[in-house]
């Protein structure tokens, strides 16, 4: 049976998830006036939202592979359109924290189905697929600027952008159902029934320790970016709210240039190579933005972190799974938990340091975050020279 219609439905899914992502960041300055949030509790709400992932990356690895995966990935999202619509209602923080929870937790098992049936279905396109999909995920994320500046010219409420993103995550959701009916079989090889796989058997492995650690620099230097450069640029560099979103979408291009692309350069480099590469252009460009203000640097640093971060995340994944493909949820769920690990340290660190020292300051976390991840990188394309030396010989 043709792989369109699954493929159709988690590239929407994901474009979608891309956009709800980076609403947050772009919601939060009128979120925080509106519902009397000071920084402090703006970072625990990023926390939360983290901590909600990291618990849906853990639960996604573990037992996805046990359920029909279109079926539930139907399921989850007209679940998170019944929270997006609870959360539009709320008029106060209190309330809004342990909706963003369940959000999180929601959104990360969607994202580990999308890894893992997309694996699945393109063998031999492993890399080239998954970059395509987390291009969509990019591509959401580049456009939510975009339409969301544009909303704002007639409906100025926050509300309105997440009930928005609420109702095209139920159109997915039913077409995930109505494909999940006519493809009994989802992909060969697998049984909805298999037993549940471990996470401590894939951490033993020193490898995939490293990629957790990798993953961790990743989170907090893309979610640092995205979640708090709109509060940066607005309240640190004096930027408008406006200009400071369509600056962001410099960042959020560079991400879709860099998941379209990096295949390509597959061609003359190693993935340990590329990687590498990739975290230098990152901690250039975050280097950039804490030492402007000036609007063409502020654009190149949001580029250049975009092209850097982009790729990193499917050519992690893809290199991972092509070491150890059978351990497919595990590792897409494992590099959501570094992720949603450096995401939860990023909103509560820089939540907590902006409500001492502002800011202007607390956004050094950004490429302190990409130094990390530099540093990691180097430990990883070391070791996976190693491993592939010894499976050489």
């Amino acid at each position: 049976m043709s792989r369109l219609q699954p493929t159709a439905v988690i590239f929407s899914g994901f474009f979608l998830l891309g956009n709800l992502i980076i609403l947050w960041g772009m919601l939060l300055p009128d979120m925080a006036k509106s519902l009397q949030m000071a920084p402090t509790i703006s970072g625990v709400f990023f926390s939360l939202m983290s901590a909600g992932t990291i618990v849906g990356a853990i639960i996604g690895g573990k037992y996805v592979q046990k359920f029909h995966f279109l079926r539930l990935f139907a399921l989850l999202a007209i679940s998170e359109t019944l929270l997006l619509l609870l959360l539009s209602l709320v008029h106060s923080w209190q309330l809004l924290l342990p909706l963003i929870l369940l959000v999180g937790l929601t959104y990360s098992i969607m994202f580990t189905i999308g890894h893992t049936l997309i694996a699945r279905l393109y063998v031999t396109k492993r890399a080239a697929m998954m970059g395509l999909m987390d291009f969509m995920f990019s591509l959401g994320t580049l456009t939510a600027p975009l339409w969301v500046v544009m909303l704002y010219w007639w409906l100025d409420d926050w509300r309105w952008p997440v009930r928005i993103i609420a109702f095209c995550l139920l159109l997915v959701g039913l077409y995930s159902w109505y494909v999940a009916q006519q493809r009994p079989v989802l992909t060969p090889g697998r049984s909805t029934g298999s037993q549940s796989l471990s996470y401590v058997a894939v951490l033993r492995q020193p490898l995939f320790f490293i990629m957790l650690l990798v993953m961790i620099g990743y989170g907090a230097a893309e979610w640092g970016q995205g979640n708090w450069f709109v509060s940066y640029a607005v309240d640190g560099l004096g930027y408008p709210a406006e200009s400071a979103r369509l600056l962001l979408a410099w960042f959020t291009g560079g991400m879709v240039v860099s998941r379209l692309g990096f295949a390509l350069l597959l061609r003359w480099l190693q993935p340990g190579q590329l990687m590498l590469l990739l975290a230098g252009c990152a901690l250039s460009g975050a280097v950039l933005l804490i030492t402007t203000q000036a609007y063409l640097p502020v654009v190149l640093g949001n580029l250049a972190l975009g092209l850097g971060i982009g790729g990193l995340f499917p050519l992690m994944l893809s290199t991972a799974m092509d070491l150890d493909a059978d351990n497919g949820p595990l590792l897409s769920g494992l590099a959501s938990i570094g992720t949603s690990i450096g995401f939860q340290f990023a909103g509560l660190a820089t939540g907590i340091w902006a409500q001492h020292a502002g800011i202007a300051q607390a956004f050094m976390l950004v490429p302190l975050a990409c130094c990390w991840l530099l540093a990691m990188l180097w430990l990883f394309s070391r070791m996976l020279q190693r491993r592939k030396r010894h499976n050489a010989g």
